[in-house]
């Protein structure tokens, strides 16, 4: 698909996504109950009154009693929106609103975006210096250089609370990262390292100090008039100045022979293969510019195989990428309740960026991206966005930073403490699915979507294609696939792949296949036929078995039992295991399992032990230690149910098992998951509420999972076919497209298996 596709689609989808259901992407929700009259007399009037008396009384009582201490501010003017330009505060703010999001999901971070209508740097200092009593620190986005130095500098020197312009310190903080580890994967010391720096913009500049501050000496700075040199009068400002060199190169390519390292924010090919072969031995290329790097790594390696290179993309190893720095560094410097975000803070962010890229990656981290072992070297010095260990190591070590610099009012002394309350804050299960969709795009499949004449699965396709996550195989015919495409904008249709299983030459080999195993089951040679040429699940299962596709999605038009039917006609489970359905339920802090949902109606003791397993395998996959509980009416006994010896068998049989994660039942769901109701029961083996909810029949499986997709506020992911000897996922018929594409993802990188 052409660049111009990939775009005309993806504007849609994107505009889309932002006008369904409430437009926008931020919500604000109450954090306290507000359901009785008692609960309002609390929240305002007359309650209210109380912490306005205590506020007034100790200003820094207001961290207690409101949201200030965990609520930062995203702000900007639109002069410089992403690579758009000056178009304005208003239509920056689907990109404020996008950073706010952003703050929530990784850091817990509260967010509010705030677009100023004003060019004037006085006029808008004076609005952000003025807000400073609502807020626990301030995010400055997308203002044009060189006013967001001037901007920044005042604020910081007015303001009480942090202050970071992210477009400067966010890229700077991660490629001081990488660069820390490049230099030392290839056996450089910061004081011996002659760096090129390509651009002179507010975040090469700010690149430029950091490393600078780490140690690197020899610095020559390029913008589009050439060297920054001593002397220099051509386009130059006090910024520029600060990092004039004394040299004799006066253009890049004089600049980069025998350079160490080159770091790039520029424009898209500014480096030619002759400026890297000129480079020093096991040179370091940092090309950032975005959406285009100044160099390309395929094109780094035809002139040379010894380099080490990071871009800004995430299609490449070791993307530099802003996501990595500033929600950890304002939840460091928010939980230390610090006055400003200094350099001793920056340098810590990096390093402890730079750190966890050399450690090794946990089991689940690895799962998540398809089993790839993620090892530091060459192609792994900057850890991937998504690794949920993130949250542990940044803040931590911005909050000693700032603790050790003077700037912490309210210190801590319990590291491990900590520690601990940082990973409490997010939910690890978000993290691993992000995981795996980088894991997607590096080992593209052929998926087949069954059902492609309706819209929904045409935009789940077109996404998998878009994604990266390779190739869709559409079934159905040939007209209408096609004008479903052209209404979604599609212009190349050409390129996709389309099956009609009614002409397909691949039709006698299915035949022949599909008869061989059914004939002794009843099954004539033309039912087989027919059910080839007809039945779109059973084609489309074809397809995967005899090795023409990777993975199978389907499930749209028909219901869940009528679906499986038709794909066990062609596909085996896994030999000597079951197939069952989980649901995931995905909230702010918890992951949830529900099994098994989807296929067995009354399963044996022996059924349900196998079903808590392999379902807690799947946990473990996910980011979660299991710890199972097999819920019935009953807890241990009471009431003496008839229907209940299943339950008891199982437990009964995991304890001959020594499975290797907590498990105990018979119990009620709010012994599973209330600590007040667990503490009824102290001989209960569990440490935790339960994550994983065996449940004793289909009925209420299926009952349970629907129930809490309708009315709970979660995440829902599944049904998850579990044990089909081929990847197959059945979706809910009111799925969305991104509910299609995420199983998807989930089977193809063997997450679910």
């Amino acid at each position: 698909m052409s660049s111009t596709t990939d775009q005309d689609f993806g504007d849609r989808e994107a505009l889309v996504y932002h006008r369904t259901g409430k437009p926008g992407k931020i919500d604000i929700v109450a954090s306290k109950p507000m359901a009785t009259q008692r609960d309002l007399s609390l929240a305002y009037s007359p309650g209210v009154a109380a912490p306005v008396r205590a506020i007034a009384a100790d200003p820094d009582s207001a961290y207690d009693y409101t949201i200030k201490g965990n609520l930062v501010a995203v702000i900007s003017n639109g002069t410089a929106i992403l690579g758009l330009g000056n178009l304005g505060a208003l239509a920056s703010k689907p990109v404020m609103e996008g950073k706010a999001v952003l703050f929530k999901r990784f850091a817990d971070i509260d967010s509010i975006d705030l677009e100023v209508a004003t060019e004037d740097v006085e006029k808008f200092i004076a609005c952000v210096e003025l807000l400073e009593p609502s807020f626990g620190g301030i995010n400055l986005e997308d203002i044009k250089a060189p006013e967001c130095f001037i901007i920044e500098t005042t604020l910081k020197e007015r303001m009480n609370i942090p202050v970071f312009h992210d477009d400067q310190h966010g890229t700077a903080i991660v490629a001081a990262a990488g660069m820390i580890n490049a230099m030392h994967l290839t056996g450089r010391k910061p004081e011996d390292v002659k760096l090129v720096v390509n651009g002179a913009g507010a975040a090469a500049i700010a690149c430029t100090e950091l490393i600078k501050l780490y140690g690197v000496k020899n610095v020559i700075m390029c913008d589009t008039s050439g060297v920054i040199y001593k002397g220099r009068e051509k386009g130059m400002n006090q910024w520029k100045s600060a990092h004039a060199a004394a040299t004799d190169a006066r253009s890049l390519e004089e600049a980069m022979v025998g350079a160490d390292v080159f770091m790039g924010l520029s424009q898209k090919g500014a480096v030619t293969p002759e400026m890297v072969a000129s480079m020093a031995a096991n040179p370091i290329i940092f090309a950032m510019a975005n959406p285009d790097p100044e160099i390309t790594p395929e094109e780094v390696q035809k002139v040379r195989n010894d380099a080490i290179v990071a871009t800004g993309r995430s299609d490449y190893p070791n993307q530099v990428n802003n996501v990595l720095c500033f929600p950890y560094l304002f939840r460091g410097a928010l939980d230390v309740r610090a006055t400003a975000i200094n350099e001793e803070m920056k340098l810590a962010a990096a390093n402890a960026i730079a750190s966890l890229a050399r450690m090794p990656v946990p089991d689940e981290v690895a799962a998540a991206y398809g089993g790839k072992a993620r090892v530091f070297g060459p192609e792994y010095i900057i850890p991937a966005p998504f690794d949920p260990r993130l949250i542990e190591h940044v803040p931590t070590a911005v909050a000693k930073a700032a603790m050790a610099s003077g700037v912490a009012k309210k210190p801590f002394f319990d590291e491990d403490a900590y520690a601990q309350e940082l990973r409490g804050r997010l939910n690890p299960t978000t993290s691993i699915l992000q995981g795996a969709i980088e894991s997607a795009q590096l080992r593209p499949r052929r998926a087949v979507f069954a059902e492609a004449e309706q819209e929904v699965v045409l935009r789940a396709a077109v996404n998998w294609k878009n994604s990266g996550y390779g190739t869709p195989v559409l079934v159905g015919r040939e007209e209408p696939v096609r004008e479903g495409l052209a209404r979604l904008g599609v212009t190349d249709i050409d390129s996709f792949e389309i099956h009609n299983s009614a002409i397909s030459p691949l039709v006698p080999r299915m035949v022949d296949h599909l008869y061989a195993r059914l004939q002794r089951r009843g099954m004539l040679h033309r039912d087989v036929q027919r059910m080839v040429n007809h039945e779109r699940n059973v084609f489309g299962a074809l397809l995967v078995a005899l090795g023409e596709a990777d993975l199978m999605l389907t499930g749209v038009t028909r219901n869940f039992a009528t679906t499986y039917r038709q794909v066990r006609q062609v596909i085996d489970p896994v030999p000597g295991h079951r197939p069952f359905g989980i649901h995931m339920l995905v909230g702010k802090q918890q992951t949830i399992f529900i099994a098994d949902t989807t296929v067995t109606e009354r399963p044996t003791a022996e059924t349900l032990a196998s079903i808590a397993v392999e379902t807690a395998a799947v946990a473990r996959r996910l980011g979660q230690e299991p710890r199972v509980a097999f819920l019935s009416y009953s807890n241990f006994g009471n009431p003496r149910g008839e229907f209940v010896d299943n339950v008891r068998g199982a437990v009964e049989l995991l304890d001959s098992r020594q499975v290797g994660f907590e498990y105990e039942g018979e119990m009620s769901a709010d012994v599973a998951l209330n600590p007040i109701m667990r503490a009824q029961y102290p001989f209960n083996r569990l440490s935790g509420p339960a994550n994983v909810l065996i449940m004793p029949g289909l009925h209420s499986a299926n009952i349970a999972a629907k129930l809490i997709k309708e009315v709970a506020n979660l995440r829902v992911v599944g049904p998850m076919l579990v044990n089909m000897s081929k990847p197959v996922q059945i979706v809910p018929m009111n799925s969305s497209a991104s509910d299609i594409v995420t199983l998807g993802v989930l089977a193809s990188t063997g997450v679910v298996c």
